[in-house]
């Protein structure tokens, strides 16, 4: 199925079973952070968290008080995101693909 995109097309990957490993479930995650729709939410709470800095004087310093990021995506059964394909993350997609529900959107 994954030699059978072209660079560009929207691709519709839905999670069918949970990796055991550690890296494949990263890996997972890092796919799902290019949906459009996740990389505007991490983009917008990225923005909120630089409003909000706390700072603190440590040693005559600016010392910056930052704040730890929100799970944006979470890697479950059933979960679902739609991205651009791209020949750079066809590694990616073949490592998980047996994991993963590949299909044009």
């Amino acid at each position: 199925m994954i030699d059978t995109l072209k660079a560009g097309q929207n691709v519709k990957c839905t999670v069918t079973a949970m990796p055991r490993a550690a890296g494949r479930t990263k890996t997972i995650e890092r796919l799902m952070r290019l949906d459009p729709v996740n990389k505007k939410g991490l983009a917008r709470a990225y923005h909120k968290r630089q409003l909000n800095w706390q700072t603190k004087n440590r040693g005559n310093r600016d010392w910056v008080m930052r704040q730890t990021c929100g799970k944006i995506v979470r890697v479950v059964k059933g979960a679902s995101w739609t991205m651009p394909f791209d020949f750079c993350i066809a590694p990616d997609l073949k490592s998980c693909e047996q994991y993963l529900k590949i299909e044009n959107a």
